[in-house]
């Protein structure tokens, strides 16, 4: 491990410290033990045993419901990460999942293909989807010289108003209220799936995260020289990077819309895309830093349910831990400065 990736390691642990030692000041002040709402937390996920569970659950197939509930994450952080490593702020990642979402559901998820096919396909539509609209924002940046933070924001209110009319004059569920049910068939995740007495929540998605997290760290280390040049871009390489950037966030959408749930809830633009801020700030933007930050804070976002039945606190206290990490997390470059001009005098004294 290189001097520089300890020191890193350094700081993301302060920042997350700091973060949770300010999120137990808030518990506090609410009148709760912040000990027992962290627990509570952990137990949210299958990291920590509740005191009882219902039929055919366990702490274990809490577990497996938490990785349904993580994959996405880890492709939205990704294309955050992506898009970064080339000079590009992709705040669009929502409305791009959205956008790969709702393309597989309406193309693959209605239809009446066998699994074999219909589960490739899904990946496939949703990750073209999602480039599709990262290389759009791409060229308006090229052609036009619009700024990919104002297009994105654009695109995202343009996708979730345009698809939630769709979905609400032409496939909409008249009892939940959201879009028809996907056919298993389609759906990415093995849902409910009994083994030895137990339900689990099995996700395909998972495995295809772990795959494309090495590849992209493959990427990224073989083009570390080139990464320090951000900033310096011709057209094509500027919508390669936003269109890469899309298709992961086109993966992130089917691994919720079409795997972690089975249908899409209209006008309602998730969260995913921005907490990916968070998690790429606090992993460095490096693809293994995003794995484990990734984990950080969808259990943050994942517990907060468990926590709010357990120990009545409101589920938006997940929402001020996760934004005093991104708070703390922009900080991590003026104190990584800070530590390396202490290190610098103190050899030099030396």
């Amino acid at each position: 491990m290189t001097a520089e990736r300890k020191k890193y390691l350094k700081v993301a642990a302060l920042s997350v410290l700091v973060s949770l030692l300010a999120g137990a000041v808030v518990i506090l002040i609410l009148g709760k033990n912040p000990l027992s709402a962290y627990y509570n937390l952990l137990q949210g996920v299958g990291l920590a045993p509740k005191a009882k569970y219902g039929g055919g659950q366990s702490m274990l197939t809490d577990l497996s419901s938490y990785i349904d509930y993580w994959t996405p994450m880890i492709f939205a952080a990704l294309s955050y990460a992506v898009a970064m490593r080339c000079g590009l702020f992709n705040i669009g990642i929502s409305g791009q999942m959205l956008i790969g979402g709702f393309t597989a559901t309406v193309l693959v998820g209605y239809s009446n293909l066998p699994s074999a096919a219909a589960k490739p396909l899904v990946i496939l539509v949703g990750l073209v989807a999602g480039m599709a609209g990262g290389a759009l924002i791409g060229f308006l940046k090229y052609r036009f010289n619009v700024n990919e933070v104002v297009s994105s924001i654009m695109i995202n209110y343009i996708a979730e108003y345009v698809i939630s009319f769709i979905i609400q004059t032409s496939c909409i569920d008249p009892v939940s209220r959201q879009s028809r049910a996907i056919s298993n068939n389609a759906r990415l995740t093995f849902h409910q799936v009994l083994i030895g007495g137990y339900k689990y929540d099995l996700p395909i998605g998972f495995l295809l995260a772990i795959a494309v997290m090495l590849l992209v760290k493959f990427v990224f280390d073989r083009n570390r020289t080139a990464s320090r040049y951000i900033g310096i871009h011709v057209g094509s390489r500027i919508v390669l990077s936003m269109a890469i950037s899309g298709a992961l966030a086109g993966l992130a959408g089917v691994t919720y819309y079409l795997g972690y749930v089975n249908s899409i809830q209209p006008r309602v633009l998730l969260s995913t895309g921005y907490d990916a801020i968070a998690v790429g700030l606090l992993g460095n933007n490096d693809p293994v830093g995003i794995f484990f930050a990734s984990f950080l804070i969808e259990i943050i976002s994942k517990g907060s349910t468990y926590l709010q039945s357990q120990a009545g606190l409101e589920s938006e206290i997940a929402d001020v831990i996760t934004g005093l990490i991104l708070l703390t997390s922009a900080c991590n470059f003026y104190f990584m400065a800070r530590m390396g001009r202490k290190e610098k005098q103190h050899a030099e004294r030396n």
